[in-house]
């Protein structure tokens, strides 16, 4: 059986229009920093529990890297055979895309992340992490 033709394809680059400037980056953050203080912290920090077994949140915070936004989630390692006291875990990513949109994603259990929502703004990226079950760290 002979072997098939090799063919070219169209592959579109990266839209360079897409980097989110400082201005943005700054009020998203702004933002960002704002909903995790008023109802994420309060949702998903709690005490360190009397005798903990298991690992626990004990802060979230943000951070960029490079088009993409994460939220991210630090948990407590108590146990005596800890690698370390603490650890990260990104729970939410934005995307910044053209026109000031956003692709919001979770981190799936297989450590891939998986996209959930499509040129949303700002407030609806906001909107879906505090209210959607998705997003949790």
């Amino acid at each position: 059986m002979p072997k098939p033709k090799k063919t070219w394809g169209y592959s579109p680059a990266r839209d360079p229009k897409a980097a989110a400037s400082d201005a943005t980056k700054a009020e998203v953050e702004r933002k960002a920093n704002e909903l995790i203080e008023t109802a994420l912290t309060a949702k998903h920090v709690q005490p360190p529990p009397k005798e903990p077994k298991f690992n626990y949140v004990t802060g979230l915070s943000t951070k960029w890297h490079g088009r993409y936004f994460y939220f991210v989630a630090t948990y407590a390692c108590p146990g005596p055979n800890a690698i370390s006291p603490t650890f990260e875990v990104n729970f939410a990513r934005l995307e910044h895309t053209a026109l000031g949109r956003f692709n919001l994603a979770y981190m799936r259990h297989t450590e891939k992340w998986h996209e959930l929502f499509a040129g949303l703004t700002l407030g609806e990226c906001l909107k879906a992490i505090k209210d959607d079950p998705w997003f949790q760290p």
